[in-house]
């Protein structure tokens, strides 16, 4: 008697891991869909490796496959956009609490590592200068914008051992306004974009960190002219 395998149904995405590169946004996105994204904004705010990750395009990238076009322009990356919305932030926010623990469990030998490409100790004190400078509801809103400063910002409020519950409420909020801001403008631009997504990625991606970046380039700006005068 033949046996009979069980049929996958066809509206079911595959996950292919092996031809997935994980440093390419959309291969994560069209390889691994969902589940994937999610995992990159975990790991990218919860895990020093998640500074090798590019999370900012692939959470752009992911609201595009969320949209009318997703599908055309991203091929099988078709995304729901309620469960995007609904489970970006939450993985971002859970990412944040376990970077934050790291950081409070392990103080400062979380970050004594040689440097590499992707990890450098002048990111650290960056990160680390912003959060005193700005305090930590703006370091942890305009954080979330910026690579680097996304990964390293929760461990160090951990390591600073700021107050939990002021970490959690803006870890919360920074998450919430990221991924909505960024996923909105993807998912708004989905249905704009035609032909290639790449072409738009990057500029898009980087205008993105540029906006969030101008309330501290204007401290930054107002200090300076303050010391002059």
């Amino acid at each position: 008697m033949r046996s009979i395998s069980p049929r996958r149904p066809d509206n079911l995405p595959v996950m292919n891991l092996a031809a997935t590169n994980l440093f390419d946004a959309h291969s994560i996105v069209s390889s691994l869909g969902l589940i994937g994204v999610l995992g990159i904004i975990f790991m990218e705010t919860g895990l020093l490796i998640g500074l090798i990750f590019p999370g900012g395009e692939v959470v752009f990238l992911a609201g595009i496959a969320a949209s009318g076009s997703g599908t055309a322009l991203l091929g099988d990356a078709k995304l729901s956009a309620p469960l995007l919305f609904a489970l970006a932030p939450v993985a971002a926010i859970v990412g944040g609490e376990v970077g934050y623990w790291f950081g409070k469990k392990y103080g400062r030998t979380f970050f004594e590592r040689a440097n590499t490409r992707f990890f450098n100790q002048k990111m650290v004190a960056t990160t680390e200068k912003w959060l005193i400078k700005y305090g930590p509801r703006k370091a942890l809103v305009f954080g979330r914008f910026i690579p680097f400063a996304r990964t390293l910002i929760n461990p160090v409020c951990g390591v600073a051992n700021l107050d939990r519950k002021l970490f959690s409420t803006w870890n919360a909020i920074g998450a919430i306004i990221w991924t909505q801001v960024a996923i909105g403008i993807g998912y708004l631009l989905g249905d704009v974009i035609k032909g290639s997504v790449n072409k738009y990625l990057y500029p898009v991606v980087g205008l993105i960190v540029l906006i969030s970046l101008l309330p501290l380039l204007n401290g930054i700006y107002k200090e300076r002219k303050e010391k002059k005068n």
